[in-house]
């Protein structure tokens, strides 16, 4: 991480307008349905814009800035409803300094949520801590520190211009080795868990590089990467690659270290109730645990890149497309081989961390309560 640490910005060639536009927040005092003229938000289904719609104006009072308490009003986005913006409702909205050629505007820009997200963040810290005691909250504080390396390597890497693949990676196994050591301790275990987790991340990158170059995936697919690449000017078609490498690695920490900690776990388990077991023993039994896993955790993964996809499945299914080609469009192959790569990676993972946790736990001999138990207690073997 010290030698890729991200340098200067390369300068970017879109073209950004900066007009000092201050978003303060406001209350909503009132608002009217009235008739408005139509734009390209309310086109209908044949393609035409109506000259009349009907548009929804707020008036609020703003609450922070420099033009606090003063009463305004302007217009909501398209899609919300009087039952949307009721009266009291904290909103975000943009203030236009007037110019030399244009007077003062103010627009609707989204509804203020801190304090509904800022309780839900709370709530799970709580019922966290609560069901997990200190480990939980070693488990929070390896998750801020997690966000602070994407925050302040990670992010400034890509727009630095540094190769993608190279800071998602160094960034993971920072990341990797500060959550685990934070919630689980300083163990051979863990340790274990560890060195399963980077040979995760490893064949995720690799396959992800293998996959990418093999469906032809230019990670511009969306209207939001169109906009990022011709603001990345020339290099922009090559950082989204990389961007979209970065972004297969990222994804795979949370499950990763889910499986290859469990594996690790019960490898250390089975070891301390059955000590007199072999190497091949102990694999043998730790992988039926593993097999169990794989199954509940591929749903895991599918699902998840389903939900965070659904607008775009749908999207499709309103454009009526053969299947065929649905799926192998471009946004479409992009989650297939993201999740892909990360389900092949998690199911190689989970017998890699169980060997590596084998020849681990047998290198030393047995714990002395395991060899004492085992005494009092022998096994019956019965035809």
């Amino acid at each position: 991480m010290a030698l890729t640490w991200p340098g200067e910005p390369q300068p970017t060639t879109g073209e950004l307008v900066d007009v000092e536009v201050q978003y303060p927040t406001a209350r909503v005092t009132g608002t009217s349905v009235e008739s408005c003229e139509g734009t390209s938000e309310d086109r209908l289904a044949d393609g035409t814009v109506p000259e009349q719609v009907e548009c929804l104006r707020v008036f609020a009072t703003v609450t922070s800035g420099s033009e606090e308490g003063r009463d305004i009003d302007l217009w909501a986005t398209a899609t919300l409803q009087p039952e949307d913006v009721r009266d009291g409702a904290a909103i975000v909205v943009q203030r236009y300094p007037a110019t030399a050629t244009d007077g003062e505007l103010w627009a609707w820009h989204d509804f203020e949520r801190t304090v509904p997200l800022g309780t839900l963040a709370l709530v799970f810290a709580v019922v966290t801590v609560l069901v997990a005691g200190m480990r939980g909250l070693r488990a929070l504080i390896g998750l801020v520190l997690a966000f602070a390396v994407i925050g302040t390597y990670i992010l400034p890497g890509l727009v630095a211009g540094e190769d993608a693949l190279l800071i998602g990676l160094c960034g993971s196994t920072v990341i990797m080795i500060a959550v685990l050591y934070l919630a689980h301790g300083f163990s051979e275990r863990t340790s274990t868990a560890l060195l399963g987790t980077l040979a995760g991340l490893g064949l995720t990158a690799g396959l992800g590089v293998l996959g990418a170059r093999a469906a032809h995936l230019s990670g511009v697919t969306s209207e939001d990467s169109y906009r990022l690449a011709g603001l990345l000017g020339d290099q922009g078609a090559t950082a989204l690659r990389g961007l979209f490498l970065c972004g297969v690695v990222l994804a795979g920490l949370g499950v990763l270290n889910d499986v290859t900690i469990t594996q690790a776990s019960a490898v250390w388990e089975l070891r301390a109730t059955s000590p007199d077991a072999d190497r091949a023993e102990l694999f043998s039994h730790a992988m039926r645990i593993g097999r169990d896993h794989i199954a509940s955790t591929v749903y895991t993964i599918a699902f998840a890149y389903t939900g965070a996809a659904l607008p775009v499945l749908l999207l499709l299914e309103i454009y009526g497309l053969p299947l065929g080609q649905t799926l192998t469009s471009g946004a479409f192959a992009e989650e297939i081989v993201r999740t892909l790569v990360g389900s092949i990676a998690l199911v190689l993972a989970i017998p890699l961390t169980t060997a590596l946790a084998v020849l681990v736990v047998t290198a030393s001999p047995p714990p002395r309560h395991a060899q004492e138990g085992h005494r009092a207690h022998p096994h019956v073997h019965a035809h």
